[in-house]
């Protein structure tokens, strides 16, 4: 059985919309606005991989393979920022990091 594009791209929308949503939420948490962008990110892969299948194209497989290694990058390099935040602050609190304001 073979799901429609529209059934795929109304689910890829409503995780994006949550990964937004939730970005938005928990601005002051830092390890949970990393777990937000990856579910947008993972929204993202669904729309190549459902319209790869759609016009029969490789193409949008090779961009989700691209997506994940970044998302695996993005994760390593996050998560020692969030060990060394922690480390220096005692805290995840985004709120309470002033360096990186303008």
């Amino acid at each position: 059985m073979i799901v429609p594009l529209e059934h795929i791209l109304i689910l890829a929308g409503l995780l994006f919309f949550l990964g937004m949503g939730g970005l938005l939420a928990w601005r002051a948490n830092l390890i949970m606005m990393l777990v937000c962008i990856e579910v947008m990110l993972n929204a993202v892969m669904l729309v190549f991989v459902g319209g790869s299948a759609r016009w029969g194209s490789a193409d949008g497989q090779l961009f989700a393979i691209f997506i994940m290694a970044l998302t695996s990058a993005e994760v390593s390099l996050a998560l020692a920022m969030v060990v060394y935040l922690h480390r220096r602050r005692k805290t995840v609190d985004t709120d309470l990091f002033s360096e990186m304001k303008g």
